[in-house]
């Protein structure tokens, strides 16, 4: 079957409920690499919205196990109507940098590998789910951090593996997306 249409998406958002004030969350999950960041950012035009990054707010390679305390900064406050935020990780620097600031609005999309938990999905309008083989997802993840990283993906592999198996986050999703096919718009 070939993956939806960002239009079509886009019309799940409009039509389903505002699950955190009056801002309806798309979160984009799926294995590293799967083509999250691309889906997230042609929906987010789509939709207008703001995109935030898994990769902002992980603490690292080990940053699955903090992310959940992240994402409450933005949803807990946007659920009262209020702005949210976080401080991003600066990954060569190993440490909090400055502050992404998250305002209320119609829509917002939050991508990333473990974006979808279990308590994320709460306040979630749409929960999609990408993913692609391995292999490809190993090939896009080399050419973007370089060959020096190969080891960090194969271990980031395992982890996000357990983790998403954890959180039954394909099984929950609204949408299953075939990353290394196309996406119309």
């Amino acid at each position: 079957m070939p993956n939806p249409r960002v239009s079509f998406l886009a019309s799940r958002v409009w039509a389903a409920p505002a699950r955190a004030g009056a801002t309806r969350i798309v979160l984009v999950d799926g294995p590293a690499g799967s083509g999250k960041t691309t889906l997230a950012g042609r929906l987010g035009a789509a939709l207008g919205a703001q995109v935030l990054h898994g990769d902002d707010m992980y603490e690292g390679w080990d940053g699955l196990a903090t992310l959940d305390q992240v994402l409450a900064q933005v949803l807990a406050p946007l659920g009262r109507g209020e702005e949210g935020g976080f401080r991003r990780w600066d990954w060569l620097g190993s440490h909090r940098a400055e502050r992404i600031a998250v305002p209320p609005a119609d829509a917002l999309v939050i991508e990333g590998v473990g974006v979808a938990s279990r308590a994320a999905r709460e306040h979630a309008s749409l929960v999609l789910y990408v993913e692609a083989p391995w292999d490809t997802r190993l090939a896009r993840g080399i050419a973007r951090d370089g060959e020096a990283m190969r080891g960090e993906w194969e271990r980031w592999h395992l982890a996000e593996d357990r983790y998403l198996e954890r959180e039954g986050t394909r099984a929950a999703a609204d949408h299953v997306l075939d990353g290394a096919a196309p996406v119309e718009d």
